[in-house]
């Protein structure tokens, strides 16, 4: 699909008849807030999120809070955490394993019931007590990306409870920002039913869950008692909608049906405005990419293979072909960012370089480097993955690399690279195309580049392995004062980056499509976003 293809399906789509909304549903959704989300169905409802990022974004911190959040009221600076569930936060100085947190007092579950220290326990034993009777594996299976060093728990009063990691771990705090919590009053008023509390779920949140269709819609009601004033929603209800398709999502804003949505095709931005709506861009952290695995037979084990694929990549040419709406990469993290260090490895375009790394390993023309890949048609960061994809598969190619893709579902597909590369479901695939954030430095540096670090479903799919690496992510998870982390840190980035880790392509720019009538969105530097202060008019 090229950029053409892109702007003339939406402008088709957007006057097919059977798109337009009737007047009796546009009057009833006037004080509702109608998002459409590149996801293929409403992810888990239960507490802990699936489907990613957007998971998160759209079900994590609108029916749920975490301890620690991210304050998203800035379009203009990088989000800094802030306290949300829990008051306060602090390490033992004599056992940096331990931590204490004070927990707000006065909020209530959407049931009525209170949040304790004993419901923050009851929570993490869902996701990490298979022996307690409210385990849940789906929860647990999204939950693995954030909890995976916490060894035990203890409740120290009414508002307090205490956190251990098995090792000391500066980046929990980060960590926490992405585990939500679920009502056990709900969970035992409902037979304790996961199943049950799916269809009615309740937590702490800005939104109250009312009424739910399973991979169609999800609607919301404002909690006007919500324990924060400033984020009582501006808008009556919130409607969360599949869209996995991005002409599909275009073709519902621009007819009514809809009022914001998650990446739009580039070519529709002129569209969108011309309609009297607006697209919203904003830098965030975000990185476009290929994990690559490092199990035995994959062709990416060889160091100048890894490299000759960073640099036969176009990297304008894809923001070209995405209209400006991404920022080439030069590495995990953008240049620039405190993090970005001094890498040797320049990440350019090279194409004659690259067949020259190539040719070193044995490969060319006639006797190309053969790979397997795993893509989606979308999913949350994905931007538009089928034809920039393709326009990867034709950089290679020019330089000896022959390139099959896998293509499923954007949730089928982090099932994958939670199993990781050495799993029997993996055997053949040498990479997976899974957008990646770099909000902490555990998702963004620490996870993946750490060997030593093999949690269930961590962020180390190809089993990259370097002594180097694991040294200094291990001091760096050790390291408390902010300033040293940060020296740590861009060392570890310039030793991935040297070691062509990943395939790292682009940065996105976080574009949203927005209905005349949204007014107050502020698009935060965030993968994360606050819908609360948008207002509707007319």
């Amino acid at each position: 699909m090229n950029r053409r293809d892109l702007l003339l399906g939406a402008g088709a789509l957007a006057t097919t008849p059977a798109l337009l909304p009737s007047p009796a549903k546009a009057q009833a959704d006037r004080g509702m807030l109608r998002v459409a989300m590149t996801t293929g169905d409403i992810p888990l409802t239960t507490g802990q999120p699936s489907q990613g990022a957007e998971g998160n974004r759209f079900l994590g911190i609108t029916l749920y809070d975490p301890l620690i959040a991210w304050d998203l009221s800035k379009a203009d600076a990088p989000p800094a955490l802030k306290p949300a569930l829990a008051l306060s936060w602090a390490v033992d100085p004599a056992d940096t394993r331990r931590w204490t947190f004070q927990l707000r007092p006065g909020v209530a579950f959407h049931d009525g019931s209170a949040f304790t220290a004993e419901s923050v326990a009851w929570n993490l034993a869902k996701l990490l007590d298979r022996d307690a009777p409210q385990f849940d594996r789906q929860q647990a299976a999204q939950g693995s990306l954030w909890i995976g060093s916490i060894a035990r728990w203890a409740v120290r009063g009414p508002l307090t409870i205490e956190i251990e990691t098995r090792t000391p771990d500066a980046v929990l705090p980060f960590s926490l920002a992405n585990v939500f919590f679920s009502s056990p009053a709900r969970w035992e008023a409902l037979g304790r039913s996961w199943e049950r509390f799916a269809e009615k779920p309740s937590g702490t949140g800005p939104y109250i869950a009312d009424r739910f269709i399973p991979r169609q819609r999800l609607e919301a009601v404002r909690n006007t008692a919500y324990w924060d004033p400033a984020r009582i929603p501006k808008h009556e209800r919130l409607a969360l909608i599949p869209m996995p398709d991005a002409l599909t999502r275009t073709a519902a804003l621009l007819s009514g049906q809809v009022d914001l949505i998650e990446a739009p095709p580039p070519d529709a931005a002129a569209r969108i405005r011309a309609g009297g709506g607006s697209v919203v861009t904003n830098v965030y952290p975000h990185n476009w990419c290929f994990h690559l695995s490092f199990v035995e037979g994959s062709p990416f084990r060889d160091l100048r293979i890894r490299k000759a694929a960073n640099l036969a990549i176009d990297r304008d040419g894809i923001v070209g072909m995405l209209a400006g709406m991404a920022a080439p990469a030069a590495g995990m993290v953008t240049k620039g960012h405190p993090w970005f260090g001094t890498p040797s490895f320049e990440i350019r375009h090279d194409p004659d370089q690259a067949r020259r790394l190539l040719a070193e390993a044995g490969f060319g023309p006639r006797n190309p480097v053969k790979v397997r890949l795993i893509i989606s048609p979308s999913g949350s960061g994905q931007m538009q993955p089928l034809p920039m994809n393709e326009a990867i598969q034709q950089n290679l190619r020019a330089v000896g690399i022959e390139v099959e893709f896998d293509v499923m579902d954007w949730e089928a597909l982090r099932a994958r690279r939670r199993a990781g590369a050495e799993a029997p479901e993996n055997r053949g695939c040498h990479g997976i195309n899974n957008s990646w954030a770099f909000w902490d430095p555990d998702i963004g540096l620490l996870g993946p580049a750490q060997s030593t670090d093999r949690r269930p479903g961590g962020f180390n799919w190809g089993h990259f392995i370097d002594p180097e690496a694991d040294a200094l992510a291990i001091k760096a998870r050790a390291t408390f004062d902010p300033e040293a982390q940060r020296q740590v840190l861009a060392a570890l980035h310039a030793r991935i980056v040297d070691q062509a880790m990943w395939l790292w392509v682009v940065h996105d720019v976080n574009p949203r499509g927005l209905a005349r009538r949204v007014k107050g969105f502020v698009q935060a530097q965030s993968w994360y976003q606050d819908l609360t202060p948008i207002t509707l008019e007319g």
